[in-house]
């Protein structure tokens, strides 16, 4: 159940953040309740997912490695943000750092 949690979490807090991205920073208002909504439940789901046992770290790490690449992605893909080499390998770097601390704590 833990990782089940965990992936909530990263699901909801990247839609919050798209959510955010298409409020124009809460420019539109309409948006502040889904976003509000979004990251509360985002960190609920994150506390639910170390409550099954996960450690903090490792919950952490993988929740924000995986929410940089999602959200750096889909902003591409959705609102042709900017995605280039450099930025793409910075990602590889979190990716790589967290598997690192993954495989550290074993």
């Amino acid at each position: 159940m833990k990782w089940l949690f965990l992936a909530l979490a990263i699901t909801l807090e990247i839609s919050a953040t798209m959510a955010l991205r298409v409020s124009e920073g809460l420019r539109i208002k309409k948006w502040a309740a889904p976003i509000l909504a979004g990251y509360i439940l985002s960190f609920t789901m994150l506390s639910f997912s170390l409550q099954n046992g996960m450690p903090i770290g490792i919950a952490y790490g993988i929740w924000s490695a995986i929410g940089i690449a999602g959200t750096a992605i889909i902003a591409r893909a959705a609102f042709n943000d900017p995605l280039t080499k450099t930025m793409g390998g910075g990602i590889v770097l979190v990716i790589t750092g967290v598997l690192l601390v993954e495989l550290g704590s074993h």
